[in-house]
């Protein structure tokens, strides 16, 4: 597929060195153009819809409002948007979350240098962009059990370091029936105590540390 105009590509990161690694990716590509940038997902929603860009590149987490949000809206606005989704986050959960808000593909910066224009031109095509090891992780959420909302709930109190009884009274639920969920968390995630199920749900994206 070609295009007599340049792809217009807006870059959505909180974190100015990216933006410019990708710009600088970009300006060296024939035929692809950024349009514009934005540092967080609620600037680079408002971005997409002044500017309807062909292709979005944004990170998961940002302040303000993440990738995942941002991409659900964009998504929402313009359901044919396309996203590609560039990150430092490989757990499970949070590939999942971003390909259930909409997104076409999903690169790791680690891995990303000479992946950024073929993934861009894949997304103009239509297809998807999902490295192997982004499948990887896929497969293994598709094959293990999942945590329910009320159990994801749990496990970022148990992060705080919260007893069951506290628990209970912030979620509104007795001490016993937190504890018949922790027992089901710790199962689910094939761990032996609760300072490993926190440990394994960081890992792979169940839930996350406030930002600083």
């Amino acid at each position: 597929m070609t295009h007599a105009s340049p792809i217009r590509i807006l870059v959505v990161d909180d974190h100015f060195v990216v933006r410019e690694g990708i710009r600088s990716l970009i300006r060296r590509e024939a035929g692809m153009v950024v349009i514009a940038e934005a540092s967080h997902g609620a600037e680079g929603v408002k971005m997409h819809q002044l500017l309807t860009p062909d292709v979005t590149i944004i990170d998961l987490r940002m302040p303000v409002m993440g990738g995942v949000e941002a991409t659900r809206l964009i998504r929402q606005e313009t359901p044919d948007a396309k996203i590609l989704v560039l990150t430092s986050f490989d757990g499970d959960e949070d590939i999942h979350a971003a390909f259930a808000a909409g997104a076409s593909g999903y690169l790791l910066k680690h891995s990303s240098g000479d992946q950024v224009i073929p993934a861009v031109r894949a997304l103009m095509q239509g297809d998807q962009w999902i490295p192997p090891e982004v499948g990887e992780h896929l497969a293994a959420r598709q094959r293990g059990e999942v945590l329910s909302e009320r159990e994801k709930e749990i496990v970022r109190h148990l992060a705080l370091g919260e007893a069951n009884k506290e628990i209970g009274i912030a979620v509104g639920i007795s001490e016993q029936t937190v504890k018949s969920h922790v027992k089901n968390i710790l199962a689910k995630l094939h761990v032996r105590d609760r300072t490993e199920a926190v440990t394994v749900a960081l890992r792979r994206g169940i839930i996350h540390l406030p930002e600083r």
